[in-house]
């Protein structure tokens, strides 16, 4: 299992209900922008993937689980970290937390979501490139 990324975001106001908690919803746009800073910290950008490599990424499945609300001006931490690669996709896994200057943090969400390596053209499975495999398993003892 690769060790997890994280990605700091606050809750805005325009990520929360009338009542000042998150919208559901929006932990998945959480995800996905924790997912497009990992590939960047791989140095991986997904428009030249789609230009150069011919390949996009699609969500094949989604599953979360919401243990606590986060509400207006919450730091969260939301994590990525590969707990599946196949052939031509992955699983990742999220956490979501709440983090406080002087409190333990506060697991608010968890959730796997799978995402499949596409042609952009065909919209086939398509295998991951070699430049993705080669950045997720650098410096990785167990690949």
């Amino acid at each position: 299992m690769s060790p997890a990324f994280v990605w700091p975001v606050r809750a805005y106001y325009e990520d929360t209900d009338a009542g000042g908690v998150v919208f559901y919803a929006n932990y998945l746009k959480y995800m996905e922008r924790a997912r497009t800073e990992w590939l960047r910290h791989l140095g991986i950008s997904q428009e030249r993937l789609r230009q150069e490599q011919g390949v996009i990424f699609a969500v094949r499945a989604a599953s979360l689980e919401y243990l606590r609300p986060a509400v207006l001006d919450d730091l969260l931490h939301v994590t990525a970290r590969v707990t599946d690669r196949r052939r031509a996709s992955l699983v990742i896994r999220h956490e979501i937390w709440r983090r406080y200057e002087t409190e333990t943090p506060e697991l608010l969400n968890h959730g796997e979501v799978k995402i499949a390596c596409l042609d952009a053209g065909k919209f086939a499975p398509r295998p991951l490139p070699d430049l993705i495999v080669d950045a997720m398993t650098a410096g990785d003892p167990e690949q």
